[in-house]
């Protein structure tokens, strides 16, 4: 490859691995608070109260119509106290909480109607409801779905840089600055995404058409 320095990859690769560890955190993590949040959210979405839906509905669409780099700095600003990687996880578990609470409502809504009248005939108490017979159901139907929105927070962590979370493409950007070898590095740290990323969406791909038949 014309003009790859291969001393500068195999430098900065270290850093880069190093990097990939926080990244690998930040989403898993990330993707905890989005999935226990969001189903909370889709559950609060089906109170009976318009006090609960309708404030739940507005703080929704807010996240949504902002964007994650805008919300990352601003809570960096707020929270100037708390350390940068907790800060970043937890935007981005809230941010993505929005659109897999999307993903449970439309898994509570497939569960069929005489699932919730046998309850009712059973005389089975709201919690028993949901924890017994309808979340089982509608998890076991999104899980390609949540799957796929924790791929691609695995591929928007690089908006942590931003915020000093020294994740795959802060440690790239660092060492291309320090070695003038930005190509290197940034094609070592999209090469670790891709091989990350890639096998994860074919199993979720293999998920979606099991759990279909």
């Amino acid at each position: 490859m014309n003009g790859f320095d291969w001393n500068a990859a195999r430098g900065v690769l270290p850093l880069v691995l190093e990097g990939f560890e926080v990244t690998l955190l930040a989403t898993v993590l990330g993707t905890l608070v989005a999935a226990v949040l969001g189903l909370a959210i889709a559950v609060a979405g089906r109170a009976p109260s318009r006090f609960v839906t309708v404030p739940v509905r507005v703080v929704m669409e807010f996240i949504r119509s902002t964007p994650l780099l805008v919300q990352l700095v601003g809570a960096a600003a707020v929270f100037n106290s708390v350390e940068p990687l907790t800060i970043g996880i937890v935007v981005l578990g809230i941010h993505y909480a929005t659109y897999t609470s999307e993903v449970y409502r439309a898994g509570i809504d497939g569960v069929p109607k005489g699932q919730w009248e046998a309850c009712r005939a059973l005389s089975l108490s709201p919690l028993r409801t949901w924890q017994a017979v309808i979340l089982p159901q509608a998890v076991r139907n999104v899980l390609p779905a949540l799957g796929n929105y924790a791929i691609s927070m695995f591929k928007e962590t690089p908006f942590l840089a931003v915020i000093t979370v020294q994740e795959m493409v802060f440690e790239a950007r660092t060492y291309g600055a320090a070695h003038f070898a930005y190509t290197e590095a940034f094609t070592l740290a999209g090469l670790v995404f891709l091989v990350a990323s890639y096998p994860t969406s074919l199993l979720m791909r293999k998920l979606e058409k099991r759990l279909d038949h």
